[in-house]
């Protein structure tokens, strides 16, 4: 077990986003405003943008649009771009607008890097989905280059840089902090380590990723250490599928909303591939129930339960991991917006304060105070007393 400190955690969510079809798509991604005003006013850490550019569910096609937007309704939270689809950018173009958001954004940017998820995003931009991953690995060499002031020439066979530079360095010193899209393979923890970047597990919440996070630090660290890089925990940041309520009952009630059209979404995208696990699926409950249990897809096994719940489950996560410095919502949009606030606000009352143990002190004073009551509050009642039985008249030496 690593002694990563749990009162450093960090927490977040992760927006990719999922909105129905049968929703106005304005006013679909003024909620996701919305809901990044309510995070930055509870106090979380960061949030993260997704890129998508088919299926119809995610429809954030510009994380940096998005971010640009959100920024100025914010104080505090950090943004991340969850993340930049490399294949799918001219490196010197990306890099250049990732530079001039950190600007505006005063530092408070993180880069997301990744292959692209939607075979669809790929099909209709002619990628080859055996070369994604060779792709971003290009584009991001060239990138990190870029970030730190160097001149890059480099061709492949999807770009050409020639004495390539940027005219603007970023605002944060030497770069802003930078991860890679981690899922079940050790491919990106491997490319993570070998650049010296952070991770981004994203299918922590499925059992066969969860069973793999200790296994990708090891991973990560080795290639770190390989190539001659420093990676830190803290730099790891996890993605679960958790809601929260004030019972168990309500949580699972609350995801019955919205799950039926999630569905739809899945079988969309997914075709043929999913039918075996929810070609039976009928009702809410039935889709709640094996969203709890043995999980959907990317989405993993949602849990759903009370603050206490999400405590005990994000120890599990330590445990297995090692320690990281992030963890963060899937936001999954299958309860109604009313239900998802309350449970950002009971994560974040409850939550929150347990790992970063906000309220020691608070219970050490009064225990102090129970365990001293006789010597403090009886010489009040004593003194109480003594005024009461001198009708509250003293002289003046009294």
């Amino acid at each position: 077990m690593s002694n990563h400190r749990s009162d450093n955690l960090r927490f977040g969510s992760f927006i990719a986003p999922f909105h129905s079809v049968n929703d106005d798509p304005t006013l679909a991604l003024e909620r996701d405003m919305d809901l990044v005003e309510h995070l930055d006013r509870l106090g979380y850490d960061e949030v993260w943008i997704g890129e998508h550019h088919s299926a119809g569910y995610e429809i954030i096609s510009s994380p940096e649009l998005f971010i640009a937007s959100a920024a100025h309704r914010t104080k505090q939270i950090r943004f991340g771009t969850g993340v930049n689809s490399l294949c799918y950018h001219q490196p010197l173009i990306l890099a250049d607008r990732i530079v001039q958001l950190d600007h505006h954004l005063r530092g408070r940017l993180i880069f997301g890097a990744g292959p692209g998820q939607l075979p669809s995003d790929a099909f209709m931009l002619g990628i080859n989905p055996a070369d994604q991953r060779r792709m971003m690995n290009e584009s991001l060499e060239c990138i990190i280059d870029l970030f730190e002031g160097k001149t890059v020439n480099r061709e492949t066979d999807w770009f050409k840089l020639r004495e390539a530079r940027l005219q603007l360095r970023p605002y944060q010193s030497p770069r802003m902090d930078m991860c890679v899209a981690c899922a079940i393979t050790p491919t990106g923890p491997v490319t993570a380590g070998r650049l010296g970047l952070g991770m981004l597990s994203l299918a922590s919440a499925s059992s066969i990723g969860f069973d793999a996070l200790g296994q990708h630090w090891d991973v990560h660290a080795e290639a770190a250490a390989k190539h001659g890089k420093t990676v830190s925990r803290n730099n790891w940041r996890v993605v679960v599928n958790m809601h929260v309520a004030e019972t168990r009952e309500q949580a699972l009630a609350d995801l019955e909303w919205g799950i039926m059209d999630l569905l739809g979404y899945i079988r969309g995208v997914t075709g043929r591939h999913t039918e075996d696990m929810i070609g039976n699926i009928r009702t809410p409950k039935q889709a709640v129930e094996l969203l709890t249990t043995d999980g959907i897809g990317i989405f993993g096994i949602a849990q759903a339960g009370t603050p206490d719940d999400m405590i005990a489950y994000i120890e599990r996560l330590q445990e297995q991991s090692g320690g990281f410095g992030c963890v963060m919502f899937m936001a999954h949009n299958s309860a109604n917006f009313a239900a998802v606030k309350k449970s950002y606000e009971l994560f974040a009352r409850y939550v929150i304060p347990h790992f970063r143990k906000s309220n020691e002190s608070r219970k050490a004073s009064i225990e102090w105070t129970h365990g001293n009551s006789e010597k403090t509050w009886g010489a009040t009642i004593g003194a109480m007393q003594n005024a009461i039985a001198c009708g509250g008249m003293h002289s003046p030496t009294q």
